[in-house]
């Protein structure tokens, strides 16, 4: 392509420039230095006196358009055009480079075609790249240091990175950038901010080239969590209700257990002083069982058997009862009979003996004896 202009743009330049030699004419004004990003616009502009014949454009030293005043412009590629302005004497030109690439960056001439006259600007193609932070949002607890990571990733050329929180730029000295370069030519950022927040803010990173009407930006919003503090005195009244809860329990226990033992004492009481009372009612049921017992041994029960000594050695006298030797032949009879082997132990009294006369009939039914009975 380069070629193909230069073959075009030769003869015209040299058909231009043979009868203009020894005329008197110069560029007023030269083209200034542009700086713009990739895929825009650059316009450059050259001003002649009058009188001029030729005037080309050239791009790191490649000619790449010609402006005739006879015929005006000789375009070869729609990557570079031009417009023309006349004011009374002067001609101006403005070359318009389209879609710019960043190979377009370089030294761009205007020439007349006379010594020394020729002037030159530079153009600056620079790149956009992307800036992300990875989270937009980010929770930091109380006395937390954290580091948030921005990268500049494809850019021409390296960015200039700042922070800012709450509009205000952060000091340099809380971040770090570190530059790297691509197999592509393009560069790399990535800055690293350490913080401790004291509060909830937004942080916002800034990338910044002179391309770049404003410096693109990346937020990230740190939330702050005191739920420490929080949590310390939340955990530290529940500290306060387990030890007053504990306190009251241990009281309730006492209290229970205090109850519960003189229960127990009181029961125990009542059981051994009902024991107490059962075992005396026992002893005095006892002794009075005693009681009665000597009684009857000592009184004893009467019996109709029994018969005074005294009868035994009393002698039958002819004025006697009758009565009284029957009773002492009943006597006799019931010794006889065997019916009472302790009679002769006994001491009958008198006036007993109406009882073994009582005794007679019973023992003539159980002994074998046999006799008379006294008239």
């Amino acid at each position: 392509m380069e070629r193909l202009q230069r073959s075009i743009l030769l003869p015209l330049i040299l058909t231009a420039s043979l009868p203009g030699l020894g005329c008197c004419y110069s560029i007023t004004k030269g083209p200034a230095n542009a700086t713009v990003l990739a895929g825009s616009q650059a316009r450059f502009n050259c001003t002649v006196s009058a009188g001029w014949k030729i005037l080309i454009w050239l791009s790191s030293g490649n000619p790449v358009l010609t402006v005739l005043s006879s015929q005006g412009s000789v375009e070869t590629t729609d990557r570079f055009t031009s417009q023309n302005y006349t004011s009374g004497d002067e001609f101006t030109s403005e070359l318009i480079i389209h879609n710019t690439q960043l190979n377009d960056s370089g030294k761009i001439e205007c020439s007349i075609q006379q010594p020394s006259e020729n002037k030159f600007a530079f153009l600056s193609v620079q790149v956009n790249g992307s800036l992300f932070i990875k989270n937009s949002t980010l929770t930091v607890k109380e006395n937390t240091t954290v580091e948030i990571v921005c990268e500049a990733l494809g850019w021409a050329p390296a960015p200039d990175i700042a922070w800012m929180t709450n509009d205000s730029l952060i000091d340099k000295s809380s971040y770090v950038n570190q530059q790297s370069q691509g197999s592509d030519g393009l560069h790399n950022v990535l800055s690293i901010l350490t913080v401790t927040p004291t509060a909830t803010e937004v942080l916002t990173c800034l990338a910044d080239i002179e391309a770049l009407p404003e410096p693109q930006n990346a937020t990230v919003t740190l939330i702050f969590d005191n739920s420490t503090a929080e949590n310390y005195y939340r955990e530290d009244n529940r500290s306060s209700w387990v030890i007053v809860l504990a306190v009251v329990l241990s009281f309730l226990g006492i209290v229970l257990l205090t109850i519960i033992i003189v229960v127990v004492v009181r029961c125990c009481l009542k059981r051994r002083a009902s024991t107490y009372q059962s075992e005396i009612r026992k002893v005095s049921a006892e002794k009075k069982k005693d009681g009665d017992l000597e009684n009857r041994q000592r009184n004893g029960s009467e019996n109709p058997g029994y018969l005074p000594e005294e009868l035994w050695n009393t002698e039958q006298s002819p004025g006697d009862n009758p009565s009284q030797n029957s009773a002492v032949w009943v006597l006799q009879e019931l010794l006889q009979c065997g019916s009472f082997p302790l009679v002769k132990k006994w001491n009958v009294p008198a006036w007993l003996v109406t009882l073994l006369v009582e005794s007679h009939s019973s023992c003539q039914k159980t002994c074998s004896c046999t006799g008379s009975s006294p008239e």
